[in-house]
């Protein structure tokens, strides 16, 4: 069996933690009604609804991908389109998901500094043209936290809210890493999105410590009109649900999954301060999540490769993605640091 090292990779590399495991070993007890009908997807349900202070209808899938695709195609036809930034994991990540689940919805591509769209170049994309012959735009869709690893402000996210109110649009968020926005930012789950105008929020379980599954909560409850129909027909409708819901109850009732993103987001702070002594790395973006970006020598990223060490270089805007998890330990990038130091000093 193949195991490894702790990695910088991907948030994705780490296991399962100890509340969501505990919580889907003992949902491993008995049977219980199939595809959503036992009580411990009831019981996270109810709990999301308490978190955001909201009657949201809660939904969930086995990925992210998944989630985007079909929570966009709920929000709009075939021929409207979808306003996201350049960078955004729906543009650069997803294969055309969200182009498939909805027929063909066309992505506007956004530009704005530190991977946030520029309320200016939405504003572009949506007055651009009105006329029959182009997409009509119909959803923003925000990665929360960014593909670069900030995280929009609520004044920002307000600044968004009154260009959709101002043009009828849907506000879509993609929180993948929803758990480290929230931990970095310091405001509650309902302030960082339907209070400031979200409509439809993906909240990303896998990068967080569940084995698999993402939660996707309507908060305008029309628009999650058969959505339970959209989810089946995709092959998103889990069967033994439980085995999703549960640890996501596992992370709720414990509070484990705020604790992970904030251990996360600490580590990844502690990466970027460490970095920071060497002269010849730079960091590219500002730390606020989990990731740091590092433009480092390209002969240092060979060295270390050599090493052992995993960690991309081609997403986001350049440089050498370090992502830090729920399980990222500190003699870890204590290691990663002196092997940095035995390259370039």
């Amino acid at each position: 069996m193949e195991t490894m090292s702790e990695q910088f990779a991907s948030d994705n590399y780490s296991g399962v933690c100890p509340e969501a495991w505990d919580y889907l070993s003992q949902a491993n007890h008995g049977d219980v009604p199939a595809y959503g009908e036992d009580s411990w997807t009831q019981k996270a349900c109810d709990h999301f609804r308490e978190l955001f202070e909201a009657d949201c209808e809660v939904f969930f899938v086995f990925n992210g991908t998944a989630a985007n695709s079909l929570s966009l195609a709920a929000l709009c036809q075939s021929y409207h389109s979808v306003i996201c930034h350049e960078t955004a994991h729906i543009e650069t990540d997803e294969c055309g998901g969200p182009e498939f689940a909805s027929n063909g919805s066309k992505l506007l591509l956004a530009r704005g500094d530190q991977g946030k769209m520029a309320p200016e170049s939405i504003e572009q994309l949506v007055t651009k043209r009105s006329d029959i012959h182009y997409p009509k735009p119909k959803v923003i869709t925000i990665t929360q936290s960014t593909e670069v690893g900030t995280v929009y402000t609520v004044e920002e996210l307000k600044v968004i809210q009154q260009i959709a109110k101002q043009y009828d649009l849907k506000v879509h968020m993609d929180g993948a890493r929803f758990a480290n926005a929230l931990a970095s930012c310091g405001h509650s789950p309902a302030e960082i999105t339907w209070k400031a105008g979200v409509d439809v929020l993906c909240f990303g379980g896998t990068k967080n410590g569940m084995p698999v599954g993402e939660a996707i909560l309507f908060f305008n409850k029309a628009l999650a009109e058969d959505f339970e129909y959209r989810c089946k027909q995709a092959g998103q409708l889990a069967s033994k649900m439980r085995f999703i819901t549960a640890p996501w109850l596992g992370l709720l009732e414990t509070g484990a999954w705020l604790r992970n993103a904030q251990h996360a987001n600490d580590c990844a702070r502690y990466l970027a301060d460490q970095l920071q002594q060497f002269p010849q790395i730079q960091l590219l973006f500002p730390q606020e999540a989990n990731a740091v970006f590092a433009e480092m020598p390209p002969e240092a990223i060979e060295v270390l490769r050599s090493k052992g060490w995993r960690f991309y270089t081609f997403i986001g805007a350049g440089g050498a993605r370090l992502m830090c998890s729920w399980h990222t330990r500190r003699d870890t990038i204590d290691r990663l640091i002196d092997d940095i130091r035995s390259v370039l000093e």
